[in-house]
Parts: structure tokens; sequence; C-alpha cells
């Protein structure tokens, strides 16, 4: 017996170690979603006034992804780690604060059920093997970007540009393509939306997407080759042309309040990590090319 088969000796158990390690990250990027833009303005704030030649702010109290320690918003309360189980807290606690009873965002335990469940699927696509660990690495990439744009239109480089390298290494160690084929999707991914870009500006006026979305599309043409290229542009235009038009029939949005484009390129991408040979094959059988 491989030694990896007697810490999963079943599938169910291979499976279920993917849920909670899942909802342990999951976990983690509530703090990613909250901290990182929180930390980005502080950055920004200093190269502003240092390029203005204005002296610096007062030094604040260190801030990022692991200090200060999580506290309630509202009394300033320090969460307990028995309060911070991932789901199971929320529960125990009626989604309220232990302290001043503050309401808790529903979308923590959101976050942590939606990237354990993600990572099951994943775990249980690809099987015990080291695709599994650069598709989970993906995937919480993805989350992470996808809920930072839907709070900020903000797609980060500190999380785009890592990305984009992880998906060229992964390509020389067993990843989901050759290196030619990730080198040439990250340089398709980012001209082709930059030209779209620039085409959209110079018939409109407008800016229909930012820069961090190019950063987006090449980061899944290095993980996945450029010949997913077209099947992800096709979803997210699809998914979002639907929920963009579904949002203004049911909910009354406006239609000229501008929609992230990222989460649809992110969902995309991730659709395409998982079924995107089965959807190509497809397609071409349908066409009968």
């Amino acid at each position: 017996m491989a030694p990896w088969e007697k810490l999963f000796p079943n599938p169910a158990v291979f499976l279920s170690a993917a849920f909670i390690l899942g909802l342990l990250v999951g976990s983690f990027l509530n703090v990613v979603l909250y901290r990182l833009p929180k930390m980005l303005e502080r950055r920004w704030r200093r190269e502003c006034l240092e390029i203005l030649g204005q002296p610096p702010e007062p030094e604040r109290e260190r801030f990022d992804l692991i200090y200060p320690p999580s506290t309630c918003p509202r009394c300033g309360r320090r969460i307990r780690a028995v309060e911070n189980i991932p789901i199971l807290s929320y529960l125990w606690l009626k989604g309220r604060c232990a302290g001043c009873s503050a309401r808790i965002p529903v979308r923590y335990p959101l976050v942590e059920g939606l990237t354990a469940i993600l990572s099951a699927l994943v775990a249980f696509k690809f099987g015990f093997c080291l695709k599994t660990l650069w598709a989970l690495i993906f995937t919480w990439n993805l989350i992470a970007l996808s809920g930072i744009d839907l709070d900020h239109q903000l797609l980060p480089d500190a999380l785009t540009l890592p990305l984009l390298w992880l998906g060229l290494l992964s390509s020389l160690a067993g990843g989901f393509t050759d290196p030619a084929s990730a080198i040439l999707g990250a340089a398709l991914g980012y001209g082709i939306l930059w030209s779209v870009y620039q085409l959209f500006r110079l018939l409109t006026g407008k800016e229909g997407m930012g820069y961090g979305d190019f950063k987006l599309l090449a980061a899944a043409g290095a993980w996945l080759g450029w010949q997913m290229l077209p099947l992800i542009l096709l979803l997210a235009s699809l998914l979002g042309a639907t929920i963009g038009l579904s949002l203004t029939l049911v909910l009354g949005r406006d239609k000229n309040t501008p929609l992230p484009f990222g989460p649809y390129l992110a969902l995309a991408a991730w659709i395409a990590l998982l079924w995107g040979q089965d959807l190509n094959r497809m397609y071409w059988q349908l066409s009968g090319i």
C-alpha cells in the first residue's frame, strides 16, 4: 500500500478531508476579502502622499492578513478561537456577536461553505494527485478575486499576477497544459481583452472594463492553455448577460450601473478547469468539424 493510501483508504475519506480543508481555507479567504483592499488602500495613500511631497500620515497599528486578531467591528471584542470555527460557530452563535449581539454577515459562512463545496468537487474530479493541489490553488484564488471584485470592483495585482506566474509554473509541474500553450494562453488572454477594451473606448469614449480583467484572463490562459480561452470568454459573456438581465428585470437594478466582469470570468475559468475538455469536445462534435 502506498503511503498516501494509508491517509486516504477510501474516496469518502479523501473527499471529506478536501471539504474540511476547504472550510479552513474559506475562513482565511474571509480575512483576505476584508483586509486586502484595506491594506492596498493604506499603501496607495502612502504612495500618493510621497508623490505629492506631503508628510506621511502618523504611523498606524500593524494591519495585515495575520495581525491584528479578528474582532467584532461594532464592539471591538476579540473573537475567540471557539467562536471562529467555520460555519459551526456561526450556527452556534445564531449569527450574532457573543459580546454585543450585533449581526454577523451571512457572507462569512457562505464563503466558507462555497470554498468547501468547490474544494470537494475538485478533489472528486481529479482524485489524489498533483493536479488536485494545483486545481485547489486556482479555485481558492478565483474565489478571493471574485469576492473582492464584487465588493470593490477591483482585481488586485497582489492576487492576479502571482496567479498568472503560478499558472505558468504549473505547466512545468503536472498542471493542465504544456508550457507553450500556457505562455500563448497568457499572452492571448491579456491581448484579447485589451483589444476589446481599446475598441470599446474608441467607439464609445467609455471604459468597458478594467486592466484587472485582462490579467485575470491572462492567468486563466496560463493555467489552462490558449485552447480554453474561447470557451471561457463565451461562458463569461453568457453568464454576465444572463445575470445582468435578471438583476435588471427582477430586482430593478439600474441598467447603467456597471457590473464587475471578474466574477463571471472566474466562474467560467473554474468550469473550464473541471469540464473544459468535455465541453470543447462536445462543441466540435455538434458542429461536425
